[in-house]
């Protein structure tokens, strides 16, 4: 490790950072931003609105009855990609007694972990962008207007246009899924550049699609920026970006209108009396990112988002807290990036989503290897529910937040009536479509942990 960083030695860094010598200790730690601001004071800070968000989802919509043609796992739901909202409280019981929790609280889980097509937050918006590209190119060409049914995009004059294109992505796994298996669908020659730590079964999965998959022995950095430099010496070819794809943002944003008619649909108020808390699992931060912005469009000053990062990968914690962002790499620090939760494995984060959204976002947390290991087999054992391990980065947060020291409470007003009346939602990010005897290996690493 440096002794020196970014021109200053490491105890200068944890004098005016205190809350780095925890995390170069790897422990785990919380951090409530003291920059929260009221939406409308915050939204200064985005260059996005809800019109980009609602235009977003008309979008979608128009893509529908193509979705619903194409793939069959979303017809019965009319090409409308959307999850489960459940309520899981044998799950809470668990939380509570394992952290010390002594108030009962609401914990519902948002089920992006079983989207369909790709099983994994990443389609919201990696399938989204692909569809954006795809209706961009066939309206140029004059070949679709936004008044068609979008079932022609599957004849064979859009097919070969789409054919004459190419596609690519850098990922560690899940967003290189979603945009694999819809870009392969829609005719679009398609790249992954994936990072080391991508699980071998992904790999496999977009070759099985006719996907081209480039490995890497570095990180998710590597596999970006190789992705990045190979496609802007090609013109035909359409790099989509997660860390500063405002197409991709928009796509996740949608998400927020959904939730909240499924909340309505469930009786679920969200008010100033009644608190909604969302704990969103963090790698580069664009996925987590467009879901809270959609969230604080859908819900205003009465929903407060919080990320989770794996300890050896606290990228947006340290970006935002140092006001570094994007310029800050995890590595340079001695941490690793090394991390069992693949899907978020990321040194460097979005420095796009981190200034658009400082002052939206509640707080952040880490969590290490082994309890998310701890917390997937709980999880299963309690409600029946399988995810991948960096899914579970956002079940601790109830934890963070009712045993909070560092002010936001009081700072918000949360007294303890207003406190017992909150729903908390762990966002679920992957795990839908991992293979059973990786899962049972998930399974049995967890239980020998308890």
């Amino acid at each position: 490790m440096n002794t020196t960083v970014y021109g200053k030695d490491l105890q200068a860094w944890q004098a005016e950072y205190p809350l780095m010598a925890p995390l170069l200790r790897l422990e785990p730690v919380s951090w409530f931003n003291p920059a929260i601001a009221p939406l409308a004071q915050a939204l200064g800070d985005i260059v996005l609105s809800a019109t980009d968000v609602q235009q977003a989802s008309q979008r979608l919509q128009r893509f529908a009855p193509f979705l619903a043609q194409a793939f069959p796992e979303v017809a019965a739901t009319g090409g409308i990609i959307e999850s489960e909202l459940v309520e899981v409280p044998a799950f809470a019981r668990v939380l509570s007694e394992r952290y010390g929790v002594h108030q009962p609280f609401r914990l519902m889980l948002k089920k992006d972990s079983h989207l369909p097509i790709s099983g994994s937050v990443k389609a919201r918006g990696g399938i989204y962008e692909v569809l954006f590209h795809a209706e961009q190119l066939a309206i140029d060409a004059g070949l679709l207007s936004v008044e068609d049914d979008y079932r022609k995009l599957a004849e064979p004059a859009l097919q070969a246009l789409f054919a004459r294109h190419k596609i690519a992505v850098g990922s560690t796994g899940n967003l290189g899924m979603s945009i694999g298996i819809a870009s392969a669908r829609l005719g679009f020659e398609t790249t992954v550049h994936m990072s080391a730590d991508a699980r071998q079964w992904k790999k496999d999965k977009l070759r099985a699609h006719g996907v081209k998959v480039i490995e890497y022995a570095g990180d998710y950095g590597q596999a970006v920026e190789q992705g990045r430099k190979e496609a802007e010496a090609d013109p035909a070819c359409h790099f989509i970006d997660d860390e500063n794809s405002t197409t991709l943002f928009l796509g996740y944003s949608v998400a927020g209108e959904r939730l909240k008619a499924q909340f309505e649909a469930q009786g679920i108020r969200v008010d100033a009396e009644h608190p909604l808390f969302v704990y969103l699992p963090c790698g580069v931060g664009g996925g987590p990112g467009g879901i809270a912005f959609g969230l604080k469009l859908a819900f205003g000053d009465h929903v407060h988002c919080i990320f989770a990062e794996p300890t050896e990968s606290p990228c947006m914690l340290m970006g935002v807290y140092t006001g570094l962002h994007e310029q800050l790499a995890v590595q340079d620090f001695g941490i690793s990036n090394k991390t069992v939760a693949d899907g978020l494995a990321v040194g460097r984060p979005s420095g796009f989503v981190g200034r658009s959204m400082q002052r939206m976002l509640d707080g952040y947390y880490t969590v290490a290897d082994d309890e998310l290991m701890r917390l997937l087999a709980l999880l299963h054992r309690s409600e029946g529910i399988a995810l991948e391990p960096s899914a579970l980065a956002g079940a601790p947060g109830v934890h963070h937040v009712l045993h909070e020291r560092q002010g936001y409470q009081q700072r918000l007003g949360f007294s303890q009536e207003i406190l017992a009346n909150a729903t908390h939602l762990i966002w679920a990010t992957g795990g839908g479509m991992v293979p059973e005897q990786e899962m049972r290996s998930y399974l049995s690493k967890g239980a020998a942990l308890l």
